[in-house]
């Protein structure tokens, strides 16, 4: 696939060139109700509260580095849904502890990181995932396709194929990040098999296998946007067992 080429998409799924574009670009993945902000990684961030500090003091640079990013995202995040500002520690699975009536998910590439967070009353879960724009690894396809992934992979043209398949790691790292506040459990990429639909921006991640509440056959929905840069997928669930929004 070429630089310059992305699929069809909902309309406010437009190419990223700017902070604020792309801010439409993620809000385009999520009701109205999800607040997002961004930061971003390479430039100075704010200190860390003490117990966000703590859990990362033996981190490398580059990695305290994006985790001050995503910290200062989603407290921006917190601001736009009218919370005060508050620590997000990291829990023991490394998962941002959350205030107890907000829900939210971080994720970040090398030069973008998002916070996506919503009040608890109306979702029970909220998943994001962002990729840099390039192929997936054909060595990691096995591990993260499915052969229903795989062959549908092979009937789309060739130079699509590679993007494609890391839509569907993306997919899957969304769909994971949603499901785990619920199920708190950890699995393969061959749990959800994930099903794009390229003419509306939107996917369904199935479970292949009871994890939790999701029996085999359960189905998430979610939306996704591929521009000249990026990658993201999007999902909330909503506060009614069974429903998801995306």
């Amino acid at each position: 696939m070429s630089a310059g080429h992305s699929f069809n998409a909902p309309a406010t799924a437009r190419d990223a060139v700017s902070d604020p574009a792309r801010a439409d670009v993620l809000r385009g993945l999520f009701p109205p109700a999800v607040e997002i902000a961004l930061s971003n990684p390479r430039a100075p961030q704010p200190a860390l509260w003490p117990d966000e500090a703590s859990a990362i003091a033996r981190a490398v640079p580059a990695r305290a580095q994006e985790f001050a990013a995503g910290r200062a995202a989603a407290r921006a995040a917190l601001g736009a849904l009218g919370h005060p500002p508050a620590a997000i520690p990291m829990a023991p699975d490394r998962a941002p502890v959350w205030p107890a009536d907000v829900v939210g998910s971080i994720s970040h590439t090398a030069d973008l990181c998002a916070a996506a967070l919503a009040p608890a009353a109306a979702f029970r879960a909220i998943g994001i995932d962002l990729e840099d724009h390039a192929d997936l690894p054909a060595d990691l396809l096995p591990m993260v396709c499915t052969l229903d992934e795989r062959a549908w992979l092979a009937s789309q043209p060739r130079d699509a194929a590679g993007i494609l398949a890391r839509l569907i790691f993306s997919a899957k790292e969304c769909a994971y990040k949603c499901q785990y506040r619920m199920t708190e459990t950890l699995f393969d990429f061959d749990t959800l098999e994930v099903t794009p639909d390229l003419d509306t921006g939107q996917f369904e991640a199935t479970f292949t296998r009871q994890i939790g509440a999701f029996g085999a056959g359960a189905r998430l929905a979610g939306r996704f946007v591929i521009t000249q840069d990026l990658i993201a997928c999007g999902m909330a669930l909503g506060s009614t067992p069974g429903a998801a929004r995306g």
